[in-house]
């Protein structure tokens, strides 16, 4: 019999810097990855067709092609100090043409003042914890049956 690894699909060690395309499109950055770039207010997206590679790089607020920060949390809560931090993206990944039906994570690498995220390289499925919830649920209601 061989062993195989049990993949077990949650969120990495925080101190591992990572970047998730979510499902639709939201971008969001562990709070590794943010501190990379000094935690800006606001970033741009790049991307480089020829080698399928999409750099997140810090910029002003002002700048009409910035996409404004915020950390996760609820709506109209005081904003939290640290932790996920979320990046409206879905214009993005529809220009660039990928498909965000599952949500996926990359550890970037650092390039001067950008992360780059290289999606030629393999990605973790992430798997939401509501939907792990509902199917757990959905299946207790089939077996009941």
């Amino acid at each position: 019999m061989a062993f195989k690894v049990f993949e077990k699909g949650s969120a990495p060690a925080p101190t591992i810097p990572t970047v998730t395309i979510q499902k639709r499109g939201m971008f969001s950055l562990n709070e590794a990855a943010f501190s990379l770039i000094d935690e800006p207010e606001a970033v741009q997206f790049l991307w480089d067709d020829e080698k399928r590679l999409i750099a997140i790089q810090a910029a002003k607020l002002t700048d009409p092609n910035a996409y404004p920060t915020r950390r996760q949390g609820p709506a109209g809560a005081t904003p939290q100090k640290r932790g996920i931090v979320l990046i409206a993206g879905t214009m993005f990944t529809k220009f660039i043409g990928i498909d965000t039906s599952v949500a996926k994570r990359w550890v970037p690498d650092r390039e001067g003042d950008m992360l780059i995220v290289d999606l030629n390289k393999p990605a973790q499925t992430v798997a939401s914890n509501r939907r792990s919830a509902d199917e757990a649920a959905d299946k207790i209601e089939e077996e009941s049956r």
